[in-house]
C-alpha cells in the first residue's frame, strides 16, 4: 500500500482553524515543578527515549518532558498523530512528503525533518494517512 500524498501542510491561519475543526485542545505537561500547557497543533513531532519524550515545535523549538512517548500518545487525538516508528510520533498536518519506495520507507515533514516508518507498523500508518486525508478533505470542502 503506498499512499499519494494529496494535500502540503497548511498555512498557519488555516493550520489554527483545522485545529479547532479536529477537536485539537492544549496539552498540559510537566515542566519543571510545574505544569505548562502547549496548543496540540503547534506540535510537529514527538520523539521517545527511553522514559523521556522531546517535543518538537512549528516554531522549531523542542521540549523535553519526563513522560513516556506511549502515555502521551494516549492523550493525543490518534486521527491526527500517527505512530510511524517505535520512537516517533508525528503530526500529520505538518507531513510534507511520503517516500515509501526509499530503504528505509521515510516520511519528510514541514520543518524538513526525515522520519523513519518501521516496516512493522507501515502498512498501519499509511492507512492511518489515507484516513486523515479523506478527512481533511471533508473538513476543507466544507470550509
Amino acid at each position: 500500500m503506498k499512499p499519494h500524498l494529496t494535500n502540503l501542510p497548511l498555512a498557519c491561519d488555516k493550520l489554527a482553524a483545522v485545529a479547532r475543526q479536529l477537536h485539537m485542545a492544549e496539552l498540559s505537561l510537566p515542566f519543571w515543578g510545574y505544569r505548562k500547557s502547549m496548543p496540540m497543533h503547534r506540535i510537529v513531532r514527538l520523539e521517545g527515549e527511553g522514559n523521556y519524550t522531546h517535543f518538537f515545535f512549528d516554531d522549531g523549538s523542542s521540549l523535553l518532558v519526563s513522560l513516556t512517548l506511549k502515555r502521551i500518545e494516549g492523550r493525543l487525538p490518534a486521527n491526527v498523530f500517527a505512530r510511524s516508528h517505535k520512537k516517533n510520533l508525528i503530526n500529520l498536518l505538518y507531513l510534507q512528503e511520503i517516500s515509501p519506495n526509499q530503504q528505509p520507507f521515510t516520511v519528510v515533514l514541514s520543518n524538513g525533518d526525515f522520519v523513519e516508518v518501521s516496516r512493522r507498523k507501515a502498512p498501519q500508518f499509511y492507512r492511518q494517512i489515507e484516513l486523515f486525508q479523506q478527512e481533511m478533505q471533508n473538513l476543507l470542502a466544507v470550509a
